[in-house]
């Protein structure tokens, strides 16, 4: 590291700032003494980054807190779950499970609601290549109308934690309980507090939006490659004027007046 910004240009130290990752506090301090206005910007963004990326690794850390507290107790493999689909006019529900390892490096992860699909694409891609297991159900549009979402979706996060290749001794689930003797914790937006149960969100909505993606070549009047099922305009109109589809959830109003 230069011990002196007197021969640097204001390019030279924005370069520095932007690619160096062992910047010293005795390079601040020089920076901080010289007069040049964009001197002074250049190091205004630089903290402003290191701000933001001290606040995505504390959140990291906070997100890791259930998942500790279950090791504290003992537990080793220990699953978040969560659903993506309840609200939806038409196809599946789909629930996943994921067991991730101690500080399994991910970094910045968040709520699937929170992100970007090129960025949940990318998160989907680094969980399934970190954790210890992963596992997803998909509960079909009819059986959803035969025991209604609560329930179906119910079934959905059991059989995900049912199916995963390692047997977990702790669940962590967003908001539900389900039949199941392992020890299990219920947590309130949970994808927004626990590692586990975002990595799970990820899984599942990915998995689910693909799947609509899918159906939307089936039936391409319905927009279900944007809309995922949900009951946007384009779905409501399509819905008037091509009719209900077997995908269609037939207990959904307004699905259910068009029968």
């Amino acid at each position: 590291m230069k011990s002196t910004t007197k021969k640097q240009t204001i390019n030279e130290i924005k370069w520095e700032l932007k690619n160096n990752n062992e910047i010293s506090k005795d390079y601040l301090n020089i920076l901080q003494q010289d007069p040049r206005k964009g001197v002074q910007s250049a190091l205004r963004q630089y903290k402003k980054k290191q701000d933001k990326q001290r606040l995505v690794y504390e959140n990291y850390l906070f997100m890791q807190t259930f998942e500790n507290k279950c090791r504290d107790k003992g537990k080793q493999y220990i699953a978040g779950i969560d659903e993506v689909g309840r609200g939806p006019l038409a196809g599946p529900v789909v629930s996943a499970a994921v067991i991730l390892p101690e500080n399994p490096g991910l970094v910045g992860i968040d709520d699937s609601k929170k992100i970007s699909e090129e960025e949940r694409e990318n998160w989907f891609h680094r969980i399934k290549k970190v954790a210890l297991a992963v596992n997803y159900s998909v509960i079909s549009s009819d059986l959803i109308d035969m025991l209604n979402i609560y329930e179906a979706t119910r079934v959905s996060m059991k059989e995900s934690v049912e199916g995963l290749g390692i047997k977990p001794d702790c669940l962590l689930i967003d908001a539900m309980q389900i039949d199941s003797e392992i020890p299990q914790k219920k947590i309130i937006k949970g994808d927004a507090k626990s590692i586990s149960i975002a990595a799970a969100s990820i899984v599942a909505k990915v998995t689910r939006d693909n799947i609509m993606k899918e159906l939307a070549k089936e039936y391409p009047e319905y927009g279900f490659e944007k809309n995922a099922g949900y009951g946007t305009k384009l779905h409501l109109d399509s819905l008037k004027k091509y009719g209900v589809t077997p995908i269609h959830r037939k207990s959904y109003r307004p699905v259910r007046d068009l029968l």
